[in-house]
């Protein structure tokens, strides 16, 4: 009687002559694919234990200090040289050598300090592009408060040159004036049911005066003709005006 095959024995397994079309049995593919991961980690840890050696024998020959069989410090010693001691002939150079710098990377030599020179550039740039930012808005914020002040002081000049027509026109009619000086120098009536925007092109059409310029005219004309100042809202008698008034200017009262 035949025996009967022992689908489990090491003969059955390692048949590599499988039919075409047929599947691999499972356990068999395992069998293989386990083999060959240990294999592969077998690779790797032979690999790791190579470079640690390499690493561990590197570093025991760079703490232990040079001797007598070194040639280059028995030359050394033979020009005078004594261990701990600087190098130059006045001692000014260094001690200690020079440090060695294992290179780990795949990158080519120079690489490192190309991409660390290209970091310092984009932080360089992007410091340099926060101090613009930061200087176009001051600089925007600057602008903007030298036209509303420019803009103010524009407004209270008008607003005092037309407290000057005012009272320019009340003091002449006072000293029965039919006529001001200027035409510019009193408001006309109907100016005062107009809006601002009107009443200051109306005003001031065909003046080449600036606003500050009729101010200064106007004002000197109600301190010299009526010693009046409109800073101080009063009419001074005689040299009260000078002794009294702070000055012609509005800053001057401030």
């Amino acid at each position: 009687m035949e025996e009967e095959d022992d689908y489990m024995s090491d003969s059955f397994i390692n048949v590599q002559d499988v039919r075409p079309g047929l599947p691999m049995v499972r356990h068999v593919k395992e069998a293989i694919q386990k083999e060959e991961k240990q294999r592969e980690a077998n690779q790797k840890n032979r690999q790791k234990s190579l470079k640690e050696e390499e690493r561990e024998r590197r570093d025991t020959v760079l703490k232990s200090a040079l001797g007598n069989e070194n040639k280059g410090f028995a030359l050394l010693q033979k020009m005078g040289y004594k261990s701990g001691q600087a190098l130059g002939k006045s001692g000014e150079g260094i001690v200690e050598p020079i440090p060695l710098n294992i290179k780990t990377g795949r990158g080519g030599l120079g690489h490192e300090e190309l991409q660390k020179r290209k970091a310092e550039e984009r932080l360089e740039n992007y410091r340099r592009k926060i101090h613009m930012k930061k200087q176009a808005d001051e600089d925007a914020a600057d602008q903007f408060r030298k036209r509303f002040k420019s803009k103010h002081e524009e407004r209270k000049l008008e607003g005092d040159l037309r407290k000057s027509q005012r009272a320019c026109q009340q003091l002449d009619t006072q000293k029965d004036i039919k006529v001001p000086k200027e035409i510019w120098y009193w408001t006309e009536p109907e100016q005062e049911e107009k809006d601002q925007e009107e009443e200051e092109k109306d005003e001031y059409k065909g003046s080449d005066l600036s606003v500050f310029e009729k101010l200064q005219i106007l004002t000197a004309y109600l301190r010299e003709e009526h010693l009046y100042c409109i800073w101080c809202g009063t009419a001074y008698e005689g040299k009260n005006l000078s002794s009294n008034c702070p000055g012609d200017s509005s800053a001057d009262h401030d």
